[in-house]
């Protein structure tokens, strides 16, 4: 009798254990946008202040989301287990302004003191990845744009970016979404040298 219930509480003992390893939630994994690519390009646009970047608040959070545009287009999905190092808002701020700063301007902060400041503001309308199956999704961000100097508006433009996802999971959307912040960069630096300046 004392065998048998020796056994019988090593099997609960192991039942217990092996259930609590199967309900253990998977460790959650963080993207960023990762390392720089190459500089393609020199600007001569000079110093420019890039004030912090604003959008929804529903973008304002480190949940990675997506969309089933074959099922709901209209509704945002959060990733379980990935998220983002930081907000969009943030990482691609940061990415820019290392983008900027690489191709040779003078990037600087709204709080830094400068005569006759050249600012631009963005607004992000979209940042996500968007499934048009359930193999196939691309990584959209949809930015407005706009210049000032001495507080007067120079020019204002939307620029939107889509680039396919190598994977259909979060990974390939923060790939997609880094892709589509360095075109982005690229844009914007084309565009800010044709603005002519007052």
């Amino acid at each position: 009798m004392t065998v048998q219930l020796r056994h019988l509480f090593a099997l609960a003992t192991c039942t217990l254990l092996l259930g609590g390893c199967a309900s253990t939630p998977p460790a959650t994994a963080r993207y960023d946008f990762g390392p720089l690519p190459a500089p393609s390009t020199r600007s001569q646009i000079g110093t420019l202040i890039v004030a912090d970047i604003t959008g929804p608040t529903a973008l304002d959070t480190e949940h990675m989301q997506y969309r089933l545009l074959y099922a709901d287009a209209r509704q945002a999905r959060p990733y379980a287990y990935n998220q983002w190092a930081a907000t969009p808002f943030q990482l691609l701020g940061q990415r820019l302004r290392a983008n900027f700063a690489q191709a040779g301007v003078k990037v600087l902060s709204t709080t830094d003191a400068i005569t006759n400041p050249t600012v631009l503001r963005m607004e992000v309308n979209e940042f996500t990845q968007s499934f048009d199956t359930a193999k196939s999704s691309q990584g959209i961000l949809n930015v407005r744009a706009s210049l000032f100097r001495n507080h007067r508006l120079l020019d204002q433009r939307t620029f939107q970016r889509s680039v396919a996802a190598p994977t259909p999971d979060a990974a390939g959307g923060a790939q997609a979404l880094a892709e589509a912040s360095d075109a982005l960069a690229a844009d914007l630096l084309v565009w800010l040298a044709s603005v002519p300046q007052p």
